[in-house]
């Protein structure tokens, strides 16, 4: 605020001292990018929750997609197991029948 109150007699003076034209050009632009600048800090903390809330949705979608890839491959190293048991089973079978 006290920044807003210094502007005023800043822009009196240079309005009296009569300052060149490249003067003024430069003081207007760098007053624009600081207003530039102002609200895209206000966009940026007001969308910031949203933001924070969709990464939190994509981090959860990709844990559950991890644990289901757990799983599937759990249950494939399952289903080869017994397969596996079997075949070397059958092997030493019929090395006891020779």
């Amino acid at each position: 605020m006290e920044a807003v109150q210094e502007l005023l007699p800043l822009a009196r003076e240079m309005l009296a001292a009569r300052p060149r034209s490249k003067l003024v050009k430069l003081y207007v632009l760098g007053g624009v990018l600081a207003l530039v600048g102002a609200v895209i800090g206000l966009v940026e903390t007001v969308c910031g929750p949203f933001a924070v809330a969709s990464r939190l949705r994509e981090q959860e979608a990709a844990a559950t997609e991890l644990r289901a890839a757990r799983e599937r491959r759990a249950l494939r190293e399952k289903g080869k197991q017994p397969a596996a048991a079997l075949f070397s089973r059958a092997l030493s079978n019929r090395l006891h029948a020779s």
